[in-house]
This record gives C-alpha cells, sequence and structure tokens, in this order.
C-alpha cells in the first residue's frame, strides 16, 4: 500500500505546485495515522515443491512472506501477493506476476478438485510441469478455498481491478481508504533436510524344485508427485500400481501355499521408495543387491522384471519397454501371454508394445524398467498411459475422492486422474493370469487362451479399493514420508502378511555430491490481516480535494 502511495507522490511532484500541496498535506495525516490491524483469516497454505536433483535447483526457493494482497488485475504487483483462483488461473498471468517481481504468489484450488470442469483439470496437469522446470525465487503457495478465503479474493480483486481507471489522487486517496490484506506465514525460512531416508520394501515368494530357480521381479513405486508436495495424492499414479502388486502378491502367496501349484519360480516383490525423483530407491536397491553383496536373486537368473505403473483406468494397456524381447525368451512369453490373455479374456482392452530406447542424457528416466535396463536386467513397465510425458503421472489432480456412486459405477466420473476400481480388478485379473501362464509354462502344455486360473472372487474389489483408498487419505510425497511414517510400515505389514523375508532398504543423499536434496517449510499457516483506516483522514482529503 505505501509502495504505490509512493509511486503516485512521484507523479504527483512532477505536476503543478498547488495541486501538490493540497494533496500532500492530508496524504502524509493518512501516512502516519495508526493502521488497526486485526487478524481477518488464518489457513493452510502448502509450498511449491523445492528439491535439488543432480545439483539441479526446481520449484520455489524461498518460504517467507509478509506482504500486501493484490490481484493480477493491479497495475502495480512489485513486492505484492499475487492471489489468484484456479478456475481463472493462465500460466502468462502467473508469469506476469514474476515479471513483475510480485512478492509472493498465492494459488487458491477448489474444494473438491476432482468436479473441475475437464478443461481446467487438463490446463493445470499441463502446466504443472512448467511451474518446476526452473527454479523460482518467489515463494509459491497454494490454499483450499473456503468463504472467508474467497471473501479476501473478491474484495482485493474489486480493489485491484478498480485502480486501473482512477487518477493519481484518486489511486491516492483509494490506496488510503479500502480495505487490504497483509498476507503473512508463520514459518520461517526454508532450509536443506539433512539425512533424509527414502525407504523401500522386498519380500519374496521362493520357488520349488532347485536352487538355480528363475526368478520373477514385480516392482511399484508408492511415492506421489505434484506441483506442492502437500497436496499430492497420486491415486492413479502409483497408489494404481501399488494396489496391483499386493493383489498378486495375496494371489500367487495363496497358489505357492499348496503343493500342487508351488511353482519353479522365485517371486521377488518390490516396492521403491524415490520413484518420483528417478527412482532413487530402485537405484540404491540395485546397487545393494549387484554390487554389495555375494548372493541376491538379482544376480542369478532373472526371467524378467515387471514394473506396475498407473493401471486404475483406461481401455488400453502398454508394456513399455527399452529392447524388444526376443523370441524363446522369458520376457517374449510374458509379452505374448499378456496378448493373448487380453484377447481372449478381455476382449475390450487393447493391448500393445511401446519401444523407447533409454536417453542417457536426460534429467529423468522415463520409466522405472530403465533402472533395471542400465544394469542389463530384462524388465518392463505395464501402464495404461501410452507415453511417460502424459501430465496426470505427476499432478496434485490425481486424487481420489470420488463419489460413492461413482465408485460403484454410476454417476458422473471425475474431470481428472482417477482410479475406476472395476477397471484396477480387470487389469489386476489380467496380469495375474499372464503371469501364471508363464510360470506354469501353460501355452507349452497346450491350456486355451481363455482358461482362466482365478476367478471373479478371487480378485477382491473391495480389497483393491481399501488399499487405493489407504494410500490417498494422505498424500505420499517423498520428502514427506520417512522411514516412521505410517505409509511404511502399513506396507511393510501388508507385505509381511503375505511374503517372506520381507525387508527395508534405505536410501540417503551422498554429503559431499548429492543426487538429490529436500527442503522443509513444505507447510505452513497463513494470516491474512485487515487493514482499516480511520475515516477522519480520508474525509480530509476529501475536503481539501474539492
Amino acid at each position: 500500500m505505501f509502495e504505490e502511495a509512493s509511486e503516485v507522490f512521484d507523479n504527483m511532484f512532477k505536476s503543478s505546485f498547488p495541486l501538490t500541496f493540497i494533496v500532500f498535506i492530508p496524504a502524509v495525516l493518512i501516512l502516519v495515522s495508526p493502521l488497526p490491524a486485526e487478524a481477518a483469516h488464518e489457513f493452510t497454505v502448502y509450498r511449491m515443491q523445492q528439491y535439488d536433483l543432480q545439483g539441479q535447483p526446481y520449484g520455489t526457493r524461498n518460504a517467507i512472506l509478509n506482504t500486501e494482497a493484490r490481484t493480477v488485475e493491479a497495475e502495480v504487483l512489485s513486492r505484492r501477493c499475487v492471489i489468484m483462483r484456479l478456475a481463472d488461473f493462465s500460466y502468462e498471468e502467473y508469469q506476469k506476476a514474476l515479471r513483475q517481481s510480485a512478492g509472493a504468489v498465492v494459488i487458491i484450488l477448489p474444494k473438491n478438485m476432482s468436479a473441475m470442469p475437464q478443461d481446467i483439470v487438463q490446463q493445470f496437469m499441463e502446466l504443472e510441469p512448467e511451474m518446476l522446470a526452473t527454479e523460482t525465487v518467489v515463494p509459491v503457495y497454494f490454499a483450499m478455498e473456503d468463504d472467508e478465503l474467497l471473501s479476501i479474493y473478491t474484495q482485493t480483486l474489486t480493489s485491484s481491478s478498480s485502480q486501473g481507471s482512477l487518477s493519481a489522487a484518486e489511486v491516492l486517496l483509494h490506496t488510503a481508504t479500502a480495505n487490504g490484506f497483509q498476507m503473512v506465514t508463520s514459518g520461517a525460512q526454508s532450509k536443506a533436510i539433512s539425512d533424509w531416508a527414502i525407504t523401500s520394501l522386498e519380500g519374496r515368494l521362493a520357488g520349488v524344485g532347485g536352487e538355480d530357480l528363475p526368478t520373477i521381479v514385480m516392482v511399484a513405486h508408492y511415492d506421489s508427485f505434484g506441483v506442492a508436495p502437500w497436496l499430492s495424492y497420486g491415486a492413479d499414479s502409483n497408489g494404481s500400481g501399488v494396489s496391483m502388486l499386493l493383489e498378486l502378491a495375496r494371489l500367487f502367496s495363496k497358489l505357492y501355499t499348496y503343493k500342487r501349484t508351488h511353482a519353479g519360480y522365485n517371486l521377488l516383490f518390490f516396492v521403491s521408495g524415490g520413484g518420483k525423483f528417478n527412482y532413487q530407491g530402485t537405484k540404491r536397491w540395485l546397487e545393494d543387491n549387484l554390487d554389495h553383496t555375494d548372493s541376491s536373486l538379482l544376480q542369478d537368473n532373472v526371467a524378467f522384471v515387471l514394473c506396475l505403473d498407473t493401471l486404475g483406468n483406461g481401455d488400453s494397456l502398454h508394456l513399455h519397454v527399452s529392447k524388444p524381447p526376443k523370441e524363446g525368451t522369458p520376457q517374449y512369453s510374458l509379452l505374448k501371454e499378456l496378448e493373448m490373455v487380453a484377447a481372449s479374456q478381455f476382449p475390450e482392452v487393447k493391448f500393445s508394445m511401446v519401444h523407447k530406447k533409454i536417453n542417457l542424457a536426460d534429467d529423468m528416466l522415463a520409466w522405472e524398467h530403465e533402472r533395471f535396463g542400465i544394469r542389463r536386467l530384462p524388465a518392463f513397465t505395464l501402464s495404461h498411459l501410452p507415453s511417460h510425458r502424459l501430465a496426470q503421472r505427476s499432478s496434485i489432480m490425481d486424487v481420489r475422492s470420488v463419489s460413492p456412486s461413482s465408485r460403484h459405477g454410476a454417476g458422473e466420473p471425475p474431470a481428472g486422474p482417477h482410479v475406476d476400481v472395476k477397471k484396477l480388478s480387470r487389469n489386476t485379473k489380467l496380469v495375474a493370469e499372464a503371469l501364471a501362464r508363464v510360470i506354469y509354462n501353460l501355452t507349452e502344455k497346450g491350456a486355451p487362451g481363455d482358461l482362466q486360473i482365478f476367478t471373479e472372487q478371487m480378485v477382491q474389489d473391495e480389497q483393491l479399493s481399501a488399499v487405493v483408498d489407504w494410500l490417498t487419505a494422505q498424500p505420499r510425497a517423498a520428502q514427506l514420508v520417512n522411514k516412521d511414517s505410517s505409509v511404511v510400515s502399513t506396507l511393510e505389514y501388508h507385505l509381511g502378511h503375505y511374503l517372506k523375508d520381507v525387508k527395508r532398504h534405505y536410501v540417503k543423499a551422498d554429503k559431499r555430491d548429492p543426487e538429490f536434496v529436500f527442503y522443509d517449510q513444505l507447510k505452513q499457516t497463513m494470516n491474512a490481516y485487515r487493514y482499516a483506516v480511520m475515516s477522519s483522514s480520508s474525509e480530509m482529503l476529501k475536503c481539501t480535494s474539492s
């Protein structure tokens, strides 16, 4: 407010003396008058991502905020807190605020993001990577809309919009007499978190029939990602993948319980952390198993690694590969069995293989299987997404908040990414059937493609839904899930219920040359203080100006 008044004074001093004099004296009285402030509203804000990956900074670099509120309609945004609503958000206006050296940006999100119009959801999902692509000096926060915050926005919008059409004297008068809001955060400046441990989990089902048995590895990363860590729930990416992995562990643990169905394959299950940060948990797990031990299932006879990523929707399944499998290999057998099961049992599903070479020049790997490919292990990623570049893999719009009617197939589905439990269940059954055909060598034994190993009742929709609901009940950003998190302990419990030799694996960044650095102050309390100006001073200005 005072900065705007100063700019108005500069313009007035360049004009005639009488006008300057009659405005200056009462204006000074206004500026030196006490400005009583009261806390208008207190609310929680969620800061944009701040992290370093391989030495490159991303996201916002500041957390402290103590400045006046404006909307982008105001002529002067320098050192102001620019409030924006997601419903009206545009990247051009966001960039305008940054170019004008705004003091901060606060983006107001709707209470129910899954009810947002499709075009707004899609536009914002595509903008999230742009907002994080480079470091931003300005603090950027997100807040959930409520009546008080909406009222603050509306009053600020009215004040900001009216300034452009006023004369210099009217701007000063309006600045002095209008209700304004000072936005103040309660937290400290952000700092790097030291010794943060990313946790991963493994468990296994041992095969029967010899010592040098082939091993099938199933992998899913559990962490989520979006423009703000505390708003990243990752329902489809990758709550659906983790849910499928746990259900596959349950199904095959039952088969491995009975002598008649105990197969000659080791099954190794790995739930990885740090997936959204270039698969740091998987990288360390591979190093531990391949470089730092003399005995590991990954060193011996790995048939293939199947990574599960974003499988809770759609009527397509894509097997992403870095190198097309050769005929006669277990990888080729899985490819053909997936094709056969999809065609014979689930004709509504369009299955395809997508070939993309690993590009080591990229800052980020495309899919998790590439971590295994770099270590010359045969691996794929199965997803309903045809490309790793699609925005829903890393968006705060990927939420589970679906009405009960929608969960049971009725009602309107949400606009953004979400999990359709019926499709997740179907995809789980398709994968389970294809794996069983490989493990039990059913095609070579002449079993028809429509032979069902698992009945409809064996793949439990309720179990899948419960796991997805639990996973999306809290944000799972890697910066929020430490080794003592309930996310880790509950995953460990589920794996221990079905598998043997469940273990934790930790990865910490190297202190001298860290591959990743996380920062704190990701969630704060913000106060909006309403400013009221003494009416006698404003009346004096009106009189002397007339």
